[in-house]
């Protein structure tokens, strides 16, 4: 399921016409990097450890990476979650994504001497508690 997720979801990106080409100068080979990518989600929902990247440092260096960017690979991956996936494991999976987004979007902020700020963007779709 991870694999059909990540290579779906990669698909779209690689079409849509803001974040195709962001991605498409930078991976140079593409079923290296969704290896990459498998590893990382099966680490952060299954906990399997086989992710040894660093994420952070590769978000930092795209310069032109915003609120927006971060925004549309969210309502890609949402979509795609909630098409390969059965609905629990959907709900997971875009948990997961929502709380990456937040800190990739938090650390890339900070490091461009933009945060952090009082109140942390959310990225959740999912209504605001009390």
């Amino acid at each position: 399921m991870i694999r059909e997720l990540v290579h779906r979801f990669y698909t779209e990106v690689r079409r849509d016409p803001l974040l195709g080409p962001v991605f498409e100068p930078r991976v140079h080979n593409w079923p290296e990097h969704l290896d990459k990518l498998c590893a990382f989600w099966s680490s952060v929902v299954l906990m399997t450890g086989r992710y040894k990247g660093r994420p952070m440092p590769a978000h930092i260096a795209i310069s032109e990476i915003s609120r927006t960017h971060f925004e549309q690979w969210l309502a890609l991956f949402r979509a795609t979650a909630k098409a390969v996936c059965p609905p629990q494991a959907a709900e997971l999976f875009i948990d997961r994504a929502e709380r990456i987004a937040e800190s990739l979007h938090l650390g890339v902020s900070i490091h461009r001497g933009e945060g952090p700020f009082a109140a942390p963007v959310k990225f959740s779709s999912q209504p605001a508690g009390p």
